[in-house]
């Protein structure tokens, strides 16, 4: 392995979504195997063991953490107590855990409200009861936007600059943005949005996969393993090199084959496409100031 691909090795990271079926032991087992650099964590593994179980586990592996997924969920009428306890307890394990992102998943509609505009507003009221929280915590709240395929249900937030523009009241060190390829790839403004979230600092996390056709029965497991389907990975990355992302790369797939596969080989197939289709373009010069 050259000294190029090493260092790329060290800014890849295994979400534990890609490995579904794996316990959080055996998922951090094989990104460390795999020669992954960091390991993104979904709550539910983190909870099966228990959140100081997970803190030791994580210490043990020595990886660090990437992000922690998820928090959100913010849009419903009559759910702001629950919604912001929730959110409280995942910006705390986020950071016992010893990361600073907190990936952000905003909600969707429920029936019968229908009122997007609404939710979108609940939205922005809900992020601002958080942010002295996460502020107080060293965590920053990392929107996310998911693909308009999932405003129904998942996030009403479907573009950066929705998400940035979400963002601008707070300070970069709290309030940040996640580019995940599969939700964005489409986005003709997204070399621009890109380049402003760099610009503001704003770049929080940078997730990878590929999109599919024909689109899955359940539309949340078209995601594919980078190669597969139709994102341009050289392109994107790219942009994200030049506004100045230099942090963890994760690989988060949602696949039902991929899902039922051995863990340890699927770790390795990741990363043998990173270092096939993403880590060549690592490294371009920044257009933005850090």
């Amino acid at each position: 392995m050259t000294g190029s691909e090493e260092a790329a090795l060290r800014r890849l990271s295994l979400n534990t979504a890609t490995v579904k079926n794996a316990d959080l032991p055996t998922a951090l087992r094989v990104a460390a195997r795999a020669g992954f650099g960091a390991v993104g964590l979904w709550r539910d593994r983190v909870a099966e063991v228990g959140l100081p179980a997970a803190v030791e586990l994580v210490g043990e592996t020595g990886l660090p953490v990437s992000s922690l997924c998820r928090g959100g969920f913010l849009t419903g009428a009559d759910a702001e107590d629950e919604a912001l306890r929730d959110n409280t307890a995942a910006i705390a394990e986020a950071q016992a855990l010893g990361t600073r992102e907190l990936v952000m998943v905003v909600g969707g509609l429920t029936l019968p409200d229908r009122d997007l505009v609404a939710a979108r507003r609940r939205v922005a009221e809900r992020l601002a009861s958080l942010v002295p929280i996460a502020r107080e915590h060293g965590v920053r709240l990392v929107l996310e936007a998911l693909h308009p395929m999932y405003c129904a249900d998942r996030a009403v937030i479907s573009t950066l600059e929705q998400a940035l523009d979400l963002a601008a009241p707070y300070e970069p060190e709290t309030v940040g943005v996640v580019v995940d390829t599969f939700h964005q790839w489409w986005d003709p403004d997204l070399e621009r949005q890109i380049e402003r979230a760099g610009s503001e600092h704003r770049l929080a996390g940078y997730q990878i996969c590929d999109w599919n056709l024909p689109i899955a029965q359940d539309a949340l497991l078209s995601r594919g393993l980078m190669g597969d389907g139709y994102i341009d990975f050289a392109t994107i990355t790219t942009w994200m090199e030049r506004a100045g992302y230099d942090g963890p790369i994760e690989v988060e797939i949602f696949n039902a084959d991929i899902w039922a596969a051995d863990p340890q080989s699927v770790a390795e197939a990741v990363r043998d496409r990173y270092l096939e289709l993403v880590a060549p373009y690592l490294g371009r010069p920044s257009t933005s100031q850090p």
